[in-house]
C-alpha cells in the first residue's frame, strides 16, 4: 500500500514538473523578437552634449530611454577608414562594448568602404583599391576575423544594401557575379571561423527583384534575410511588404527582419540641412499622416506584420532613431531625418517608442 502510495507521487511529481516546464517555454516569439535601432552617430552626436526626455517629459540618458521602452538590440553601421574617426574601427569597437554593458545585443553593419555603401554606390576601401583581386578577398577575410575577434557582434551584416554587389568593381554582382560570391564566402569564413553563435544578415534594399537577388546567394552560408523598406523609395502597399517577407522567408527557409525603416511625425524641419522625407506625396496617406500618432501607427503595423503575419518574421530595426538636428536649427549640414528620429524637436521621446516594447 505505502508503495503504491510513493508511486502515485512520483507519477503525480512528474506530470506537475512536465507541466511547469511547458509553461516555462513561450507561447510565440516575442520573447526573441528584435527590437532594434540604428543608432550609428549617437557618438559624434554625444559630443554636443545634447539633453534627452523620456515620455513623461523627465530628463534621462538616451540609451536608458530606449532601454526602459524595450529596444533589446543595436544597429552600428562600420566603415574601412573613414575620413575622421566616426563609424570607424575604434570608435565602433567600443561604443559596442559600452552597449554590451548595458545589456544591449549589438548588430554590425559593415559596408566594405571608407563611406556609405548603398544601391547607388559600393566604392572600395581606398587601401583595398587598384589591388588583385585575390589580394583583396585575403583582405576582406583577415579584416572581418579582426571585427568578428575584437567586438564579436550578436548579428553582422556582410555588406550593406548589396542590392549590385559590394567592393565595385570587383564585386559587382551584374558583371562579375562569380567574384561578389567568392567575396562574400570569404567574409563568411571569416565570421564562421570566429563564432558559431553570431548570426550572419545579407540585406537587400527594397522588395522589387529581392526574389532574384536572394536566388543569386541561395548557396552561401548565412542565417537571416534583411530588407530595408521605406514608403517613399520601396513603395506604399503593406500588403505587398508583407507577401514579399513571407515569399522570401519560405522559399528560402530563413528567418527574415526588416534591417531598416523610418517614418517622418512631422514634415517640418528643425535645421536647415535638407530633409528625405518632406512632402505629403511621400507618405502613406491617409492612414500614416505625418504626425507623432500616425509615426506610431506605421510603425506599430511593420512590427505587427513581422511579429505576427510572417511565419519566420523576427524583427525590424528602424533607423536614424538618433538623428536629432545636433548641430543646432542653423547647421545646414547635419541631420537630413530630424523629422523621422525617435525624438522631437524638444528632444523628448515620441509615443513611437512604445512600439519597441514586447511584453
Amino acid at each position: 500500500m505505502f508503495k503504491n502510495i510513493l508511486y502515485i507521487f512520483f507519477v503525480f511529481t512528474l506530470i506537475a514538473c512536465k507541466k511547469d516546464d511547458n509553461q516555462d517555454k513561450p507561447i510565440d516569439g516575442a520573447a526573441d523578437f528584435i527590437s532594434a535601432v540604428d543608432i550609428s552617430a549617437l557618438p559624434e552626436i554625444e559630443l554636443t552634449n545634447p539633453i534627452f526626455y523620456n515620455l513623461a517629459g523627465a530628463e534621462e540618458e538616451f540609451l536608458s530611454i530606449l532601454k526602459n521602452n524595450g529596444v533589446n538590440t543595436i544597429r552600428l553601421k562600420l566603415w574601412v577608414d573613414p575620413q575622421n574617426e566616426h563609424a570607424g574601427f575604434q570608435e565602433v569597437k567600443t561604443f559596442s562594448q559600452r552597449l554590451k554593458n548595458l545589456g544591449f545585443k549589438v548588430w554590425l553593419t559593415l559596408h566594405y568602404s571608407d563611406t556609405w555603401a548603398d544601391p547607388g554606390q559600393q566604392l572600395t576601401p581606398n587601401q583595398w583599391k587598384g589591388i588583385a583581386f585575390s589580394s583583396l578577398v585575403d583582405s576582406v577575410n583577415k579584416y572581418t576575423e579582426r571585427v568578428m575577434e575584437q567586438m564579436k557582434p550578436d548579428y553582422i551584416q556582410i555588406g550593406n544594401e548589396i542590392n549590385s554587389g559590394f567592393l565595385h568593381p570587383q564585386g559587382n554582382l551584374s558583371t562579375n557575379s562569380q567574384q561578389f560570391k567568392t567575396l562574400m564566402s570569404s567574409a563568411i569564413q571569416a565570421v564562421r571561423k570566429v563564432s558559431s553563435k553570431t548570426k550572419i544578415i545579407i540585406h537587400f534594399a527594397g522588395l522589387t527583384n529581392s526574389s532574384w537577388f536572394y536566388n543569386q546567394v541561395t548557396d552561401l552560408d548565412y542565417d537571416i534575410i534583411g530588407l530595408s523598406y521605406y514608403p517613399i523609395w520601396h513603395g506604399k502597399d503593406l500588403a505587398n511588404l508583407k507577401n514579399t517577407l513571407q515569399s522570401l522567408s519560405q522559399t528560402h527557409q530563413k528567418d527574415i527582419l526588416i534591417a531598416e525603416t523610418a517614418y517622418p511625425f512631422t514634415l517640418d524641419w528643425n535645421d536647415w540641412t535638407n530633409n528625405i522625407v518632406g512632402l505629403n506625396d511621400q507618405l502613406i496617406l491617409p492612414k500614416y499622416p505625418a504626425t507623432p500618432q500616425g509615426q506610431k501607427e506605421f510603425l506599430a503595423d511593420i512590427k505587427k506584420i513581422v511579429l505576427d503575419e510572417v511565419e519566420k518574421g523576427i524583427g525590424f530595426c528602424y533607423w536614424g532613431a538618433e538623428l536629432i538636428a545636433w548641430k543646432g536649427n542653423q547647421a545646414n549640414d547635419a541631420s537630413p531625418w530630424e523629422n523621422q528620429a525617435l525624438f522631437d524637436f524638444s528632444n523628448r521621446a515620441l509615443p513611437v517608442i512604445e512600439v519597441f516594447n514586447t511584453d
